[in-house]
């Protein structure tokens, strides 16, 4: 676009975060808490979850809550999704990548499950243990400060274990398990899995201001007393309060601009309501718009310094894409059919979980997963129970007294049939660690724009027999684990034909990689303190950075390497150096 088109904010910040969600959250409330001038960039509107839905009932719409432009129902807390309109991604010839993506103050730090684990210390060596992959440039001595800052900012429940790869933080009291969650367990004890408290940032005690868990269960929402984690309810708020940050909303990143020596000046981007191009200045600019779109934008900053985009003289910019493997089977639990009506609401997730037990075994796939657990009596909404038609024959096949065509049926037999199955299903989900490989990778479609101009990417990605042998155990587990309850399977376990039943990337909404750290120039993209190796003053604090990915979500890692890497910025200023 010709520059005499674009409106130039006169003002020079000391930095331009893009993005609002964890990463940029936890920049925006160090630095500005430390004296600098920052500008925010959101792609979408201001947010606030104390004005949400938490508190409606699914027949308050019209559609009872059903997906409709928020995939995970209308009243999710998140604006966005794997299709937004106007804003394509393209996928290379055989690929399947489903890129999920937030609109919104805080980004996805508004939908998520709220599992916040730290990665262990063989999560940081993984090649010098299995020879795949590459290690992290630091340990996890490196991190555990910031990992305990975090804790004891934000607010984690949990129980201190001693496993040596699954580390205890600083923790809150956690929920009392829910009835089908101690039935998984005792399954498990037999089996000799392990079960323990989940880890996740919701209070379950008043913290730094902030109320406890009402146990209403409707984290997915936003929650209305700040009692869970999100961006805008942590880390907006303090920065805000020191009256030095700038946030401005509805603003499109298109490229990070610079100067004639290759250093970065600042940020341009399209406002998404006037249509307009606009130009913040700033010292030092901070991506953190998640993974593959930080990649993006530095892919589309192009110029005579910069010919493959912006920090890719290595051309690692947008490979080494990773997203965590997915998995799941669910099964009718005889002894819970008939169920006594209790509340057991809790918070929203699980309050037990598996972590990985088997990493000191010889399997015929390497990094490992957790398993989390569902079912219970939730809130029913639209799609509640849903094929109940196919399998309340398991009802009739209890009672001695067959169903007419084995199953379905309708009026008061089928509430009733309803009625004594709610609650009687029980879930198991695995999270796994994918290896991250150089051709998984998001490049810049030259030939498709979204409706601001802007290039988009394309996907290339292909899971390994890793994944697939990986996914295939998840599934022997879960039978194991669910027969030895009683379990009647809702469905047929995935056949190798039907790999597994392994998910398509990207929909764990994990994406990590694509602007790694790393001491050599040649093969990574950043510096061990998220610092561009080719632009001094250009830093990522989202999940590209992430060597690898452990088989744990990836939120509590970034809010770490976020807080270590904005305070490294503080640092680096006053010695003058940036």
């Amino acid at each position: 676009m010709n520059n005499l088109q674009i409106k130039k904010n006169p003002k020079v910040y000391d930095v331009c975060i893009v993005g609002s969600g964890a990463g940029g959250g936890m920049a925006a409330k160090v630095l500005t808490e430390a004296g600098a001038e920052v500008a925010m960039l959101e792609a979408g509107p201001d947010f606030d979850s104390s004005k949400g839905d938490m508190f409606k009932w699914p027949y308050q719409s019209p559609r009872r809550g059903a997906p409709t432009h928020r995939p995970f129902g209308e009243f999710d807390a998140c604006f966005g999704g794997w299709e937004i309109e106007g804003e394509p991604y393209t996928l290379k010839e055989g690929t399947k990548f489903d890129w999920f993506r937030a609109r919104m103050l805080g980004g996805r730090t508004n939908h998520w499950g709220r599992i916040s684990l730290r990665f262990g210390p063989l999560d940081f060596k993984r090649k010098s243990l299995d020879g795949l992959g590459d290690d992290w440039p630091l340990t996890y001595d490196d991190i555990k400060p910031y990992y305990d800052r975090v804790d004891e900012l934000v607010g984690i429940f949990g129980t201190k274990e001693g496993i040596y790869n699954e580390p205890d933080g600083i923790f809150l009291p956690p929920p009392k398990p829910r009835g089908y969650e101690l039935m998984v367990k005792k399954a498990c004890q037999e089996l000799d899995i392990p079960v323990i408290p989940s880890r996740l940032s919701i209070l379950t005690k008043a913290h730094n201001g902030r109320a406890a868990c009402h146990y209403c269960s409707q984290c997915n929402r936003g929650c209305s007393t700040h009692s869970n984690f999100s961006s805008p309810s942590v880390l907006i708020p303090p920065a805000k309060k020191t009256g030095k940050l700038d946030l401005i909303t509805f603003a499109m990143a298109r490229e990070v601009t610079t100067d004639n020596e290759g250093k970065a000046t600042g940020v341009s981007y399209v406002n998404a309501v006037d249509g307009l191009e606009y130009h913040v200045k700033a010292k030092i600019v901070i991506l953190a718009a998640s993974a593959c779109e930080s990649a993006r934008l530095l892919l589309n900053s192009k110029s005579s310094r910069h010919p493959n985009g912006l920090a890719n003289s290595s051309d690692a910019v947008g490979r080494y894409l990773m997203d965590s493997t997915g998995a799941g089977m669910g099964a009718i639990i005889p002894k819970l059919i008939d169920g006594i009506p209790h509340n057991e609401d809790g918070v929203g997730g699980m309050h037990l979980y598996i972590p990985w037990w088997l990493g000191d075994k010889k399997l015929d796939f390497p990094r490992g997963y957790h398993v989390e657990i569902w079912g219970g009596r939730t809130m029913p909404g639209y799609g509640f129970m849903g094929n109940f038609h196919k399998y309340n024959k398991i009802l009739g096949e209890l009672d001695g007294m067959a169903r007419p065509n084995g199953g379905g049926g309708y009026g008061q037999q089928l509430k009733q049939d309803y009625r004594r199955m709610y609650g009687a299903m029980v879930g198991l989900e695995g999270r796994g660690e994918a290896i991250a490989m150089k051709d998984n990778r998001c490049t810049i479609d030259e030939e498709v724009v979204d409706k601001y101009g802007i290039p988009v990417l394309k996907f290339d990605y292909t899971w390994t027999d890793y994944e697939y042998k990986q996914a295939k155990h998840m599934h022997d587990t879960f039978e194991e684990v669910l027969d030895t309850m009683g379990g009647i399977p809702l469905w047929e376990k995935p056949t190798k034909e039907q790999g597994y039943g392994l998910l398509n990337p990207g929909r764990i909404i994990h994406e990590l990689g694509v602007t790694r750290m790393g001491n050599d120039p040649r093969t990574s993209v950043l510096n061990k303190y998220c610092q561009a190796h080719d632009v001094k003053n250009v830093f990522v604090a989202d999940g590209g950075p992430f060597v690898s990915q452990a088989d744990k979500n990836p939120t509590w890692t970034i809010l770490a390497l976020s807080m270590r890497t904005s305070e490294y910025i503080i640092d680096q200023m006053k010695q003058g150096n940036l």
